[in-house]
């Protein structure tokens, strides 16, 4: 079992998309003895969730899964959530083991990583997909969030944030108003996360992915996601709401 998943409020709504398939497999875990890669592994996946014991001491992470195609996994809530988004994202998942797979080929594992593994780590663990139209992202590159948040309030009813990080799933199990998302932008005719999955995995090339193409989006702010943001000064917090350097 994994501790803390009977903590998971899958009425939140940023996890109403992964209610689905995530709230059962959430479910089976709270039986005693259920380890998290047993749960996973009764979900069809282009990987096997194996125990973190079967990676070999000293053997990367990434290299292992592109070779093995398994996926070492613990019994955590960081990695019931990464379980997760690879059952709903396989695609882009794949693509983002492939591109680090070619990287550590490359440059080798090292003390730090290259700028492209880099980029791939943050959205990995902290990214998410928004759909909305031009004017939100503009607002939101400019980190002009008056704008974003309130004088264009009535736009995010044509928006949809897809969270795909999931360390950021996980942190948000205990939300708090400080939490960011690195924002890849996506477009907005794409409806289903299957077809969201297969462009995400189309659009992941090394450039100009090595350059961090993302935007910074305090998520507590998304209308409709915090009772706390209905109040224009839930904004006015320069310590969240930061503005352009």
């Amino acid at each position: 079992m994994a501790p803390g998943v009977e903590r998971i409020d899958w009425a939140a709504p940023w996890l109403q998309p992964w209610q689905a398939r995530g709230e059962p497999l959430a479910a089976a875990l709270q039986a005693p003895g259920v380890p998290v890669h047993a749960a996973l592994s009764a979900a069809p996946a282009p990987v096997r969730f194996v125990p973190q014991s079967d990676l070999p001491e000293g053997q990367a992470y990434e290299q292992f899964i592109w070779d093995t195609r398994c996926v070492p996994t613990r019994d955590n809530l960081h990695d019931f959530f990464n379980g997760l988004v690879w059952l709903e994202f396989p695609q882009a998942k794949r693509r983002i083991n492939e591109l680090q797979a070619q990287a550590i080929a490359q440059d080798g594992v090292g003390a730090v990583r290259g700028p492209l593994r880099d980029a791939l780590t943050v959205f990995d663990e902290n990214g998410a997909l928004l759909q909305a139209p031009a004017a939100l992202w503009q607002a939101l590159r400019a980190r002009d969030w008056q704008r974003l948040f309130i004088e264009l309030r009535p736009l995010w009813a044509e928006a949809r944030l897809l969270l795909f990080g999931h360390a950021l799933l996980e942190k948000l199990v205990s939300p708090r108003k400080p939490m960011v998302a690195h924002v890849y932008q996506a477009p907005q005719a794409i409806k289903s996360i299957a077809a969201l999955d297969g462009w995400l995995a189309q659009a992941m090339q090394p450039q100009p992915w090595d350059t961090k193409p993302f935007a910074p989006l305090p998520v507590l702010g998304v209308p409709g996601w915090w009772p706390g943001n209905e109040a224009p000064e839930f904004y006015a917090d320069a310590q969240v709401f930061r503005p352009p350097r």
